[in-house]
């Protein structure tokens, strides 16, 4: 169920951040895709701290990029890493590009 879940999340071209809200990395991460201005529906936010499956779906996280914690962030379907790797990406102007590539952004 959990497996499902995340691969019916990160198909496509927009952006999926999976996170708990008390990670500070979790917050980074928001806080910089938030500078950017997407297309309506290319990014999405995933609080799996609620949920019955949180285990599951950081097991999957785990198995398909290498890291059980969050945040994870998906750009179409490729895994750029958690807050810090977001942030670099940012820093370095290599983000945008990446979401161009997607076509997630205005």
């Amino acid at each position: 169920m959990a497996q499902e879940f995340v691969k019916a999340q990160i198909k496509g071209d927009k952006v999926v951040l999976f996170l708990k809200p008390s990670c500070p990395y979790c917050v980074l991460a928001k806080d910089v895709l938030s500078k950017y201005k997407f297309k309506q529906g290319h990014l999405e936010f995933i609080d799996i701290s609620g949920r019955n499956d949180m285990s599951g779906i950081q097991d999957y996280l785990q198995q398909i990029t290498g890291a059980r914690t969050v945040p994870r962030v998906f750009i179409g379907e490729k895994c750029v890493g958690g807050g810090s790797d977001v942030a670099e990406l940012d820093k370095e102007g290599k983000l945008e590009g990446m979401l161009q590539s997607i076509g997630a952004l205005q």
